[in-house]
C-alpha cells in the first residue's frame, strides 16, 4: 500500500485545483467529489496540499532536505 494525500470531504469545496497539479493523475473529481486514487507514481510533491484553499488535503508524509 503507497502512502497517499487524505482529503478531508467535509472541507473540500470540489473547486479542482489539485486535480490540476496533481502530476501523477493521483487526484479526481467524479461526480463533483475529490478522490485519490492509490498510485505508485505519487512523488509526494505536497503540491495538493500546498494549492488547497480549504485545507482539505493533509500529506501523511513530511519531505525533509538535508544539507551536505
Amino acid at each position: 500500500m503507497t502512502i497517499m494525500p487524505v482529503i478531508d470531504r467535509n472541507k473540500c469545496n470540489s473547486c479542482g485545483l489539485c486535480v490540476r497539479v496533481c502530476y501523477c493523475g493521483a487526484i479526481v473529481i467524479i461526480d463533483n467529489v475529490v478522490s485519490i486514487i492509490e498510485t505508485n507514481t505519487c512523488g509526494w510533491c505536497t503540491q495538493c496540499e500546498a494549492i488547497c484553499p480549504t485545507s482539505a488535503i493533509s500529506c501523511p508524509f513530511e519531505i525533509v532536505f538535508e544539507d551536505k
